[in-house]
């Protein structure tokens, strides 16, 4: 593995490796681009088959969490932690808190948070060693509610588009999954009047969702052709590939997961199928803007308006793919590169700190 090429490649600023024979740690921290602000993005722990599968791992994530950012229209750059081993056996105070130090000595450059197999213990024992972690007990909390009200917006907004109304009284929205955000993202779709197809791994969480909202339930595999106006993927990443996107029968495919497409290819059949498709960086962005909003000073009801213009970022992108004649995907990613390259402009100004 040529790391420099890799570096190079999306042009990445930092890779930083972590190692402590006492503790077992052995965390990468990869930091993408620091134009508009400090990297931020979550630590996550996984027992990975190889230090390259980490690397990569670790370098994709950072990247991603620069065009969420941009995006959004947050002054923060993009970055990731990883820590490589089994979540069950590797997990301690000491290795946390040498985590935390590790972190420390970037002195702000990184900015870390809640990600896969971390938990807010974990993240209160990297505090014990630095002040550079959101996502603590306390302060912006659980970030569920806040991701759900951004991709409820981002609904609306796409709905707007393609039926000339914000308007959701009587149209049917099937959803999978109904975790955290898939709950919260039907609760305000039944509150604005839609009607729900929803599906589930557990049937726990599938009957909370019919029986507090009148869903309608149908099996895992049969939500990708069940005929609807918008269908809201809440689950997992890659579900729309070469399978499933023949099976779609809606207009509009907008919800929380993340990766939804497995290749870009598929982002340019749903647009060749005439389905608009709101890119899941953006409209989740909910769970960042949460977070954000802790490092200015934690306030509720600011960070849920600062996720209700989630709404204006769909219309802006929609608006970009149209001047470009582009998928809806790749004017997501222009969208954040032509805000990281203003703010760059911004950045040529000197100033003594």
């Amino acid at each position: 593995m040529k790391i420099f090429d890799l570096l190079e490649q999306y042009d990445y600023e930092q890779l930083v490796f972590c190692q402590d024979r006492s503790t077992g740690l052995k965390a990468i921290i990869g930091i993408h681009d620091t134009t508009l602000g400090p990297a931020l993005g979550g630590t996550r722990l996984w027992n990975y088959e190889s230090e390259e599968e980490a690397i990569i791992d670790v370098l994709r994530l950072a990247r991603g969490m620069t065009y969420k950012s941009a995006a959004a229209g947050l002054n923060l750059g993009g970055g990731k932690a990883v820590i490589i081993g089994d979540p069950d056996k590797l997990k301690s105070e000491e290795l946390f808190r040498t985590f935390g130090r590790y972190v420390e000595g970037l002195a702000g450059r990184y900015i870390t948070a809640e990600d896969m197999n971390i938990k807010t213990q974990d993240l209160a024992y990297v505090n014990d060693e630095t002040d550079y972690v959101v996502g603590l007990e306390g302060k912006s909390g659980d970030p569920s509610p806040v991701t759900a009200f951004g991709v409820f917006r981002g609904i609306l907004a796409a709905a707007n588009e393609v039926y000339g109304s914000d308007d959701m009284t009587g149209k049917v929205v099937a959803v999978q999954g109904l975790g955290a955000v898939g709950y919260y993202v039907c609760k305000y779709l039944h509150e604005a009047g839609a009607k729900l197809v929803v599906t589930d791994i557990r049937k726990e969480s599938i009957e909370r969702v019919v029986n507090e909202m009148g869903a309608t339930a149908v099996k895992p595999d049969e939500i990708y052709g069940v005929e609807c106006d918008i269908f809201a993927p809440c689950a997992m990443g890659a579900i729309i590939n070469d399978f499933t996107v023949e099976q779609l029968k809606c207009r509009i495919v907008a919800g929380s997961a993340n990766n939804q497409l497995a290749e870009d290819k598929h982002g340019d059949m749903l647009m060749q199928k005439g389905i608009l498709y709101v890119p899941d960086f953006v409209i989740n962005a909910g769970g960042v803007i949460n977070v954000y909003e802790e490092l200015k000073g934690y306030n509720e009801a600011r960070a849920m308006a600062r996720a209700a213009n989630i709404y204006d970022s769909i219309k802006r992108l929609i608006e970009i793919a149209k001047r470009d004649n582009i998928p809806t995907h790749i004017a997501a990613n222009r969208m954040a590169e032509e805000r990281i390259a203003k703010m760059a402009k911004v950045r040529t100004v000197y100033l003594q700190k």
